[in-house]
């Protein structure tokens, strides 16, 4: 993990906790105790954490939380047409009134023109996906409650009991910063922690991620790939990550991302 990753984390954790140890940060980047300790003196310096005995400790108490991993405008443009095509095919797999969660994503935000003319329940925690829907479509739209986070558009409560737990869907749609033979891949504690709250409340996950996802690494597992019901990317990948996917019992659909009115190529595990 490169310096400003590590960076980023240590200031996600001293706004999550009351504490962020030495040790919870070393798990965390997967660095050595002197790098995170380094890194706590720089921060320190540039008045972003206190460094305290055995860790860290936010300087002040801060509206919002600090999200590591590239903001949401910043990503939107990358691989856009593999994106377009992913959530094309992605839509595809939903049938009308079925109960779905759509995390959220630039992948999945990619979803939202094919949903225009459905009619399904869609429960999200991206401002962006919810408000577009609400606006052009008839879908039914539910949100959790909690705070906005800017940078990644996304709605995020801190409380286990918000109304998340109470909506069961057949699909979960989630996108990822990476994936590797460990499962998929976040860079932001507080937005893993969100995740998986979701991952329960679906039959089946369904990852959406084009096919440099697959050279990308973190530190951070939100589930492994045993968790993974169906991955759909684009006809970039690799022999050897096909293999591994297939090997794990995913499902997989590939698509081209030129041919965008095709339904895809589908290989692997049936569900």
């Amino acid at each position: 993990m490169h310096e400003r990753e590590r960076h980023d984390v240590i200031l996600a954790t001293v706004q999550d906790s009351p504490v962020a140890t030495v040790q919870r940060l070393v798990e965390l980047t997967q660095s050595s105790e002197a790098t995170v300790r380094r890194d706590i003196a720089a921060l320190h310096l540039q008045k972003k954490v206190r460094r305290v005995r055995g860790g860290a400790v936010a300087v002040s108490a801060v509206p919002f939380h600090v999200m590591a991993g590239r903001p949401f405008a910043d990503r939107m443009t990358i691989n856009m047409e593999q994106k377009r095509a992913i959530a094309r095919r992605a839509v595809a797999l939903c049938d009308d009134n079925e109960p779905i969660i759509i995390n959220g994503g630039t992948t999945t935000f990619q979803m939202v023109p094919y949903l225009r003319d459905r009619q399904l329940q869609i429960f999200t925690n991206s401002f962006p996906i919810a408000e577009t829907l609400l606006k052009q479509s008839q879908n039914t739209v539910m949100m959790p409650g909690g705070t906005i986070y800017r940078e990644i558009n996304i709605i995020l409560s801190p409380f286990e009991n918000d109304v998340s737990r109470n909506f069961s869907a057949r699909r979960m749609f989630i996108g990822g910063q990476g994936v590797s033979r460990l499962g998929l891949m976040e860079t932001d504690p507080l937005l893993i922690q969100a995740e998986q709250k979701l991952l329960g409340q679906a039959d089946e996950l369904v990852v959406l991620v084009d096919s440099t996802k697959f050279s990308v690494r973190s530190s951070l597992i939100v589930c492994g790939l045993d968790q993974v019901s169906t991955l759909i990317t684009d006809t970039g990948i690799s022999d050897d990550t096909r293999t591994m996917l297939l090997d794990s019992g995913v499902r997989l659909i590939t698509v081209e991302p030129a041919a965008q009115e095709t339904a895809g190529r589908v290989s692997g595990v049936a569900q």
